[in-house]
């Protein structure tokens, strides 16, 4: 940036005063207007925008109906609070908590149920029904924690009043 003279300003001639002189001045904002393009384009050319984390779910076709025996399901249910509730096939639900003490990852109680379960019968189908009232931090961590496990044989069906009803009859 520099200065550029203009002409001359006004002079004044009144008795007993000396001629005053006036400087006029122009900045020339050129070099800088051009630093800053530069700079901008500089930063949003080598920037990374943050990627979304999305995680694959294949969705069957809606009229697709599958028969599985009823000891080939394991019910997983989450109502609002931090407790999972499983039973198999029509059997009576039990309580396991779903995070460990400090909340960062799914209870090792919850991790061996699944590895026992799909380890002694190859055919289960694992359903998910997770309450509206639940945080959906939960349904991430449980599909995150069953690819973990390369299970894939499982399913994500409607929390309803009946499994409420199942929940309070928890051991």
């Amino acid at each position: 940036m520099g200065i550029v003279d203009s002409p001359a300003g006004r002079r004044h001639k009144k008795k007993g005063r000396r001629q005053s002189k006036r400087l006029g001045f122009h900045l020339d904002m050129t070099p800088m207007v051009d630093v800053a393009f530069l700079l901008l384009t500089f930063f949003m050319l080598t920037t990374t925008f943050s990627k979304s984390n999305t995680m694959e779910i294949n969705i069957p076709p809606e009229k697709t109906e599958v028969r599985v025996a009823e000891n080939n399901v394991l019910t997983l249910r989450i109502a609002d609070d931090a407790m999972a509730y499983y039973s198999l096939g029509e059997g009576v639900p039990r309580r396991v908590p779903l995070y460990d003490t400090r909340q960062l990852a799914l209870s090792g109680q919850l991790r061996q149920l699944l590895r026992q379960q799909t380890a002694v019968n190859t055919k289960m189908v694992i359903v998910v029904k997770i309450s509206e009232k639940a945080k959906y931090r939960h349904l991430v961590d449980i599909i995150d924690e069953l690819n973990l496990m390369k299970i894939d044989r499982f399913s994500l069906d409607d929390y309803t009043e009946q499994d409420a009803l199942e929940i309070q009859r928890a051991i």
